[in-house]
């Protein structure tokens, strides 16, 4: 295996542990220990520890060891933070918490995106809803997928604020999850494209108004999808809809 790979599941492996609290804060690991436990070098777990220190998830100190840091420490908008969250049992309170941070901030990029974006990007953004309308017709939900990333990465980045844009990968994490673990129909619903094809279309009028309305009309569906199946567990995929 090649030793990015190594370093990957490692890192992987560590990271869902944290999170989902099997490493408690507090808890203090070496690097021998980790070495031995997953038979990799000490090159691979001293990277991997490198990365979760990055995180803010663990700190390592001389004589002391590496060290579970506490949530309040970690780098939440890490999008492979993120993604162990999803797969963790936090799932759900993962979601509310992005939906309530995508609330704030992906109206206001599709506002200024109404404002800014150039004519390749209003091409891009409507291709994009386009092909969700297909694949979702379909029920290719990986392409499906790709399409409805895309185009939340050309709103972020249509909008000219590089802070915005730099938060696609936070949204493409939220989007990727919801799908991965099935929370998504086997036919996305009609209503919740619709809403992208008239994020599409007041970017490419120049409707900030009805670009910001149109983008929060789609996380506001979203959120209250979970809440919806947080409510009542026997609530199947079908209740989801589209982010």
């Amino acid at each position: 295996m090649a030793r990015t790979a190594l370093h990957d599941n490692v890192l992987d492996a560590l990271g869902q542990r944290i999170v989902s609290g099997t490493l408690a804060a507090g808890t203090v690991l070496t690097l021998d220990t980790i070495d031995s436990e997953y038979d990799v070098s000490r090159s691979v777990s001293r990277e991997a520890v490198r990365v979760l220190a990055s995180m803010g998830m663990v700190a390592s100190r001389q004589r002391v060891g590496v060290t579970v840091q506490p949530r309040t420490s970690w780098q939440v908008f890490d999008p492979r933070l993120i993604r162990w969250r999803l797969d963790s049992e936090d799932r759900v309170a993962q979601l509310r918490s992005l939906g309530e941070l995508r609330s704030g901030f992906e109206p206001v990029a599709a506002g200024l995106a109404a404002v800014r974006a150039t004519p390749d990007q209003c091409g891009a953004l409507s291709a994009a809803a386009s092909d969700m309308v297909v694949h979702g017709r379909s029920g290719d939900l990986e392409a499906f997928l790709a399409a409805d990333v895309l185009f939340h990465q050309i709103v972020l980045e249509a909008s000219g604020n590089e802070m915005l844009a730099a938060l696609d990968g936070v949204v493409a994490e939220v989007l990727a999850g919801r799908t991965h673990h099935h929370l998504m129909p086997a036919h996305p619903k009609d209503e919740a494209i619709d809403l992208h094809v008239e994020v599409a279309r007041a970017v490419r009028s120049g409707d900030a108004t009805a670009a910001r309305a149109a983008m929060a009309a789609i996380i506001e569906e979203a959120t209250d999808a979970v809440d919806g199946d947080d409510k009542d567990e026997d609530t199947g995929p079908e209740s989801t809809t589209v982010g």
